[in-house]
C-alpha cells in the first residue's frame, strides 16, 4: 500500500471495525497517523483485532450499528475518547446471496436493518456531528451491486442501491457545509464475507485477478480520505481485473 497521510490528529471511528475491509481500513488509518475506534459486535474479535497493526491510539466500541442510536454513540464515544472526530467510515453489513423465494424473512430484515437502516443511523449522527464544525469525511462501504442489479444477490443488491441513493442525496444536501461522504463500491473481495479463509487460495485469486483484497479497499478508502479539500470523490467503484460484471 502506497504512503498516504491524513492531517495530524485525525480521528476516525470504523463500523465493522473487526475484520475485512473495515479492520484494514482502520490500520491503514492508524499506520497515516490517526487515531481510531474500532466498533463492532463482538469484543473479543475487536481485541483481538486491536492487538497487531496499529501505529497509534486505538480504542474499541462494542456497537450493533442495527440497533437505534448507535450511530449518536459512536461519535460519543470517539468524543469521549479523543475529544474529536474527523472521519465515519460506515463500514457495517452483512450478506444474503440466493434466490428471494428462498430467503428467510428474519435474514432479510437482520440485513436491512444493518445495511439500511442502520447506516442510515450512522450516516446521521456523522453529519450532525460534522456540520456544526464546518468539516468532516463520511465513507460509505457500498458495493458494486449497488451500481446494477445483481440476479444471485437481490436482497443484498437492493440494499446496496439504498446506500447509492443515501449517498447521492446527502451529499447534495451537504454542499456548502465543508462536509465530504462518498462510496466505495467493491466487486469480489476475498475475504470472511465471501467465506475466503484460506491465504494461499486468496493469494491465488488475487494473483489470477479474480478478487480484491482488504487492503486494496483501504488503499481507495485513503485515497479518497487524502484528496484536497475541494475534491469530492463520490463513488469509487473498484473491481478484480477479470470479473465479469
Amino acid at each position: 500500500m502506497s504512503e498516504q497521510s491524513v492531517p495530524a490528529g485525525t480521528v476516525a471511528a470504523v463500523t465493522g471495525g473487526g475484520s475485512g475491509i473495515g479492520l484494514a481500513t482502520a490500520r491503514a488509518i492508524s499506520t497515516a497517523g490517526g487515531s481510531v475506534v474500532l466498533a463492532g459486535r463482538s469484543v473479543p474479535k475487536l481485541e483481538a483485532a486491536a492487538a497487531e497493526g496499529f501505529s497509534g491510539p486505538v480504542q474499541i466500541l462494542q456497537l450493533d450499528t442495527g440497533e437505534p442510536g448507535a450511530g449518536a454513540a459512536l461519535v460519543q464515544a470517539a468524543v469521549a475518547a479523543f475529544d474529536r472526530l474527523d472521519v465515519v467510515i460506515a463500514n457495517a453489513g452483512v450478506y444474503l446471496p440466493g434466490d428471494l423465494a428462498d430467503s428467510e424473512p428474519t435474514a432479510i430484515a437482520s440485513l436491512i436493518g444493518t445495511n439500511v437502516t442502520g447506516l442510515i443511523d450512522t450516516v446521521q449522527a456523522a453529519v450532525r456531528h460534522f456540520v456544526p464544525q464546518g468539516r468532516g469525511d463520511i465513507l460509505v462501504t457500498s458495493s458494486v451491486s449497488g451500481h446494477q442489479a445483481i440476479a444471485w444477490e437481490p436482497v443484498y443488491s437492493a440494499s446496496k442501491h439504498a446506500v447509492q441513493a443515501l449517498v447521492h442525496g446527502v451529499r447534495r444536501q451537504l454542499i456548502g457545509s465543508g462536509v465530504r461522504i462518498g462510496a466505495v463500491a467493491p466487486g469480489v473481495v476475498l475475504n470472511d464475507l465471501w467465506k475466503v479463509t484460506d491465504d494461499a487460495l486468496r493469494d491465488a485469486e488475487v494473483a489470477a485477478g479474480n478478487g480484491l483484497t482488504n487492503e486494496d479497499i483501504a488503499e481507495a478508502m485513503m485515497f479518497m480520505l487524502t484528496r484536497p479539500r475541494h475534491v469530492q470523490i463520490r463513488d469509487l467503484v473498484i473491481l478484480p481485473v477479470n470479473q465479469d460484471i
